[in-house]
């Protein structure tokens, strides 16, 4: 103890020593002075005020908010990417339309389902600005939602955690679109009245789903592979995905994998894009069958449409390019939409955009990957003179 504290501690010990004295002047009579220092010391400790440690349990700054930690990895994905198309399309119009919401905004969300207390359903257009907040995923009332209406119309069952992520990843168009598009029109016939019909992006759920969804166009008297169950426990989007950064934790994969890395994976030792090549990872063979499917269409367009088409990544995603100089075609200045299209160069093109707008289609499903695209070459090849066998890929 410091000197100057200690003629405080004096100081005050004698200031009460001469109260208690000034109020009892015979109480130190008789009293033995080993006594009178013990009260004093008692006297002393009572009203010393009680002080707060410099360190504890307890200290504001030191306590660890694990949402803090949640909301940061979070900040870092899509979901939060307030700048990005998902969530800027509709600033000029001011409002994200009924037909968006649902999927372009939290708050769409909430009201498509009936979590803010409305009808299910989007009532009204939703005001933009806004992202796929905590409270599109965290909602107490998600917990009700026990099925999620596919574009095909079916109704699939959902667990709580699936029901945020199945509403929006699993398209806007089904193939039942593509067959009642088509009905009724010679497959090689160029229709005016048929354009391109768009799955739209992301639809992880519906080729997860494969068959049970009905997703892709299925050709009659084909077979196609229901949902893929992968290996339990992976039974979930959470189940690789983490939730809040939508990262795939690599971690899973090696645990029944040799090689966890993603790219290195395969499905069989079968060479589905009949390279022979089983070095590489299941997601290559994929990758090869979708650019031959995309071959093909362009031949097709040209040799059976009569116009060769041209993929690019905008709206509406199909143009004409009849100079076939790998461009878009042009008129007053704007990419000329392609209009050749014939039921059967409908429906090639509609499953090669519902495979390629999943990246992880060769994880999510891919038999059913492999059987779309399998198909859709199969029917297009027959009116251009391609034999299977000699194309030497595999379903």
């Amino acid at each position: 103890m410091s000197q100057d504290l200690q003629i405080i501690r004096i100081f005050r010990v004698a200031l009460m020593a001469l109260a208690l004295g000034a109020a009892s002047p015979t109480l130190s009579q008789g009293v033995e002075q080993s006594d009178l220092g013990s009260e004093m010391e008692a006297i002393e400790k009572a009203l010393t005020p009680y002080v707060l440690p410099d360190t504890g349990p307890f200290r504001a700054d030191q306590i660890v908010i694990k949402n803090n930690e949640f909301i940061s990895l979070w900040a870092t994905s899509p979901h939060a990417d307030a700048r990005s198309e998902s969530f800027t399309h509709w600033d000029e119009e001011g409002e994200v339309n009924v037909a968006c919401a649902a999927c372009h905004s939290g708050a769409g969300f909430r009201d498509f389902h009936g979590l803010d207390g409305s009808e299910p359903g989007v009532q009204g257009p939703i005001a933009t600005g806004g992202v796929v907040d905590c409270a599109t995923c965290h909602n107490p009332g998600l917990a009700q939602v026990t099925e999620v209406k596919m574009p095909s119309g079916v109704m699939h069952p959902v667990s709580p955690i699936e029901a945020a992520c199945m509403t929006c990843h699993s398209g806007r168009q089904a193939g039942s679109a593509v067959a009642q598009a088509t009905a009724g029109v010679d497959d090689d016939t160029v229709d005016s009245e048929l354009s391109f019909i768009n799955p739209h992006y992301r639809l992880a759920g519906a080729i997860w789903l494969g068959s049970v969804a009905k997703g892709g166009y299925e050709y009659p008297g084909k077979s196609y592979s229901g949902r893929f169950f992968h290996a339990r426990p992976i039974e979930t989007c959470a189940s690789c995905h983490d939730p809040h950064t939508l990262r795939v934790n690599e971690n899973v994969c090696s645990t029944c994998h040799e090689n966890g890395e993603v790219d290195a994976i395969r499905l069989a030792r079968v060479s589905y894009d009949g390279s022979g090549d089983l070095s590489k990872g299941i997601r290559a063979d994929l990758t090869a069958n979708a650019a031959l499917l995309m071959t093909y269409i362009e031949a097709y367009s040209l040799e059976i449409a009569g116009t060769k088409l041209l993929y690019q990544d905008r709206y509406p995603y199909f143009f004409a390019d009849a100079n076939q100089d790998g461009r878009a075609d042009e008129k007053d200045g704007k990419a000329v939409t392609y209009k050749s299209w014939t039921p059967r160069l409908l429906r090639a093109a509609y499953n090669w955009k519902f495979v390629t707008a999943d990246p992880g289609a060769f994880v999510h499903n891919p038999h059913y990957a492999f059987e779309i695209l399998y198909d859709s070459i199969e029917d297009l090849a027959g009116p251009i003179g391609e034999d299977m066998a000699d194309i030497g890929i595999y379903r």
